[in-house]
């Protein structure tokens, strides 16, 4: 017989951890079937001499749910091996949504994961309103990778209850409307749902997140929807300071393991020098849940981003700045941003820090003032010594002397050697967080899979190739129960990457491009060494170009 696809002398890692060894991988009809010596002939051959053949990466924090609107292909993530991502996370989605309430599900994509509204405006299609309808619409447009949901709380709390979502817990009646939702969902194929405690998850209007007004019975009912169908997981935004677990918090996720019966996957676990045992801690106070199916969720990556103070996401958890997201109007902002009241309680914030405490992390990235050219690369510290200012007063005069322009960088966690090896060490800790599609304009961390295979497995030798191949594909497949993906084996679809070792990585820090609906800005990561993306048996991605394949399905639960 004749195969569609033969991929010969590639060394296999299968994606369970085993040891590689050294195979052929026949492709028939979107599957695999055969590994081993294969001799039959195929339509197209590659020969994988000196490459690694692995499963296709599974994604399994993502925030694509907009962009799959204009961009099938879901790029950045498809140049670095990914074949599928899981998107919905964090509580915040624009499905379920009623026609008359889009522009709220878009202003909560802007404040919550800094997705411009112009980007939105135009790129969102709205074919659909309820969540089903969403997944099908996704699945009609015959998208490159494939595509998997978790059903976001907010958009579900506010398709039931309108804006006083944003206000108070539902009522009895109410949250059995959206439990019975939910369960639509996950018989519909969602992966479970995600919600969010964050302070600095303010949606419309500068209001809280709708989700983090559920209650505990409003909870407990969404969780029982999981339990009685013996499926699906919960994601949730949980650390209210990055990295650290509180009491409440700890309660909380143990409530939601026992009423579901099912996997928690909870946020953030980053490292951090300025609290140099948190996640020590966390994982210490985490344990029992742990135990019980608790995942807490890491990126090997250090984390920087841009971020300019229009968009002023990197600062929403701090309580002062809730004034600045009520309107987001330029005009508004600049009277805020002038406000000594405002720039005084922003300096009491600052000695309890839940964002950043070093002035010497924000560095100035560009400005559009001549005047100011001077400052560019020079931090916030070294900017109010040079000014003889308080660093709170140099920094938001910086920003209206540049007419809110100025770009800021701002580098922050996971930088110490030493603990991260011990988180990519932890089997119980989800190697994720690369957020694709979110905060376009100040990071893309959606490279992280190849940074992970470049940066810790070759150059570090932190883990092996098998542990960081196993990382990207096997487990986030298991914690969402995606049986059929994450694994190399004869009768799987065929969701293939193929790399060489010794050149796959990317950086931390991404690239501008200007390719938004509206010709808006974005940054993304170029990936090195993948040499083949491979989605359902159809190429898809080829030695650095995107072929036109669109072989990617809708993943259900």
């Amino acid at each position: 017989m004749s195969y569609d696809l033969v991929i010969k002398n590639g060394m296999v890692v299968d994606g369970t951890g085993a040891k590689r060894y050294q195979a052929d991988v026949a492709i028939q009809d979107g599957k695999v079937a055969e590994i081993g010596k294969v001799t039959e002939g195929a339509k197209r051959t590659i020969d994988a001499d000196g490459l690694v053949v692995t499963p296709g990466f599974v994604d399994p924090h993502t925030h694509y749910d907009a962009q799959i609107c204009w961009d099938g292909a879901v790029t950045p993530s498809s140049w670095h091996g990914v074949t599928s991502v899981v998107m919905g996370n964090c509580g915040v989605g624009i499905a379920p949504c009623k026609p008359e309430t889009r522009e709220i599900a878009m202003k909560d994509l802007v404040n919550v994961e800094g997705i411009p509204f112009d980007v939105l405006n135009k790129g969102i299609t709205w074919d659909w309103e309820t969540f089903p309808e969403f997944m099908d619409a996704a699945a009609a447009r015959r998208p490159s990778l494939n595509l998997a949901f978790i059903a976001p709380l907010t958009p579900f709390r506010h398709y039931v209850m309108g804006e006083a979502s944003m206000d108070r817990a539902a009522t009895p009646e109410e949250t059995a409307k959206i439990a019975a939702l939910i369960g639509e969902a996950v018989d519909k194929g969602a992966l479970g749902f995600s919600s969010t405690t964050l302070n600095q998850h303010m949606g419309f209007e500068g209001k809280p997140l709708a989700c983090r007004n559920a209650s505990r019975e409003e909870l407990a009912a969404y969780c029982q929807q999981l339990k009685k169908r013996g499926k699906g997981a919960i994601e949730i935004a949980l650390t209210r300071q990055v990295g650290v677990l509180e009491q409440d918090q700890c309660e909380l996720l143990d409530f939601l393991l026992d009423q579901s019966g099912r996997p928690v996957t909870f946020i953030a676990l980053f490292d951090r020098d300025d609290i140099p045992e948190a996640v020590r801690n966390t994982l210490r106070l985490a344990a029992p849940m742990i135990a019980k199916g608790a995942r807490p969720q890491t990126s090997p990556l250090p984390l920087t981003r841009e971020c300019t103070m229009e968009n002023p996401f990197a600062f929403a958890a701090f309580p002062s700045w809730k004034r600045v997201f009520a309107d987001t109007n330029p005009e508004a902002q600049k009277k805020v941003y002038a406000d000594p009241a405002f720039r005084n309680a922003f300096r009491h914030d600052l000695k309890n820090p839940t964002g950043f405490s070093d002035w010497r992390r924000i560095v100035v990235h560009d400005v559009k003032n001549p005047t100011l050219k001077h400052l560019e690369r020079k931090s916030i510290a070294e900017v109010a010594s040079l000014q003889n200012k308080d660093a709170v007063d140099a920094f938001l005069d910086l920003v209206l002397a540049d007419d809110l322009k100025v770009e800021f960088t701002i580098s922050s966690w996971n930088s110490r050697e030493d603990r991260m090896r011990e988180l990519l060490n932890n089997k119980s800790i989800l190697m994720a967080l690369g957020d694709g599609g979110a905060h376009v304009d100040m990071l893309c961390d959606a490279g992280y899979p190849t940074y992970l295979l470049g940066t810790w497995v070759r150059e570090k030798e932190a883990i092996t190739l098998e542990e960081g191949v196993r990382k990207l594909t096997s487990d986030p497949a298991d914690l969402f129960g995606l049986k059929d993906r994450g694994r190399l084996v004869k009768g799987a679809p065929a969701d293939v990457a193929i790399f060489d070792a010794g050149r796959i990585g990317s950086k931390n820090h991404g690239e501008r491009r200007y390719d938004l609906p509206g010709g808006a800005k974005r940054i993304v990561m170029p990936s090195a060494g993948v040499e083949y993306t491979i989605v359902n048996g159809a190429l898809t991605w080829e030695q650095g170009k995107l072929h036109d394949a669109k072989a990617g399905v809708v993943l259900r639960g």
